[in-house]
């Protein structure tokens, strides 16, 4: 599935959810199911910054494509950082830095997260694109 067919199927998802208290609900179960992160990638240098909670993110390349896994201390910010996972992960360099999370203002997301979220939302989403530009660089020195 490539990266627009994914950002079509969050937005059904999330049509389907009948309020913001349900999409919550939903987006706390993305966390659950997310895959766990080893403790020992638990550390300072994997911290999102900018992220109220604490979230975890590592990213390596296989066969071209970043696959990024996270963690986080909080429901509703593991949720999203899945989210973002799914959007992102296994996908090339350039995908992830041309490609923005439009999702989020279509499904009405931007509106109904506080400031903090908002902000360790976007944090998450540099973060991504960080590490996307760095596997870029080091693909176009070899």
């Amino acid at each position: 599935m490539n990266i627009q067919e994914t950002e079509e199927r969050i937005i059904r998802e999330f049509e389907l959810l009948q309020d913001w208290q349900e999409r919550y609900k939903y987006i706390i179960k993305l966390g659950d199911k997310l895959e766990p992160i080893p403790e020992e990638a638990k550390v300072e240098e994997n911290l999102v910054k900018g992220c109220q909670s604490q979230v975890w993110l590592t990213a390596k390349v296989e066969d071209g494509k970043v696959v990024f896994k996270a963690d986080s201390d909080a429901a509703i910010t593991k949720g999203l950082v899945s989210l973002m996972i799914r959007f992102y992960s296994n996908r090339e360099p350039d995908v992830i830095l041309n490609t923005p999370p439009s999702f989020i203002d279509k499904i009405g997301m931007a509106k109904h997260l506080s400031p903090t979220r908002a902000n360790g939302l976007a944090s998450m989403v540099k973060q991504m694109k960080i590490y996307a530009m760095a596997f870029k660089s080091q693909k176009t020195l070899s």
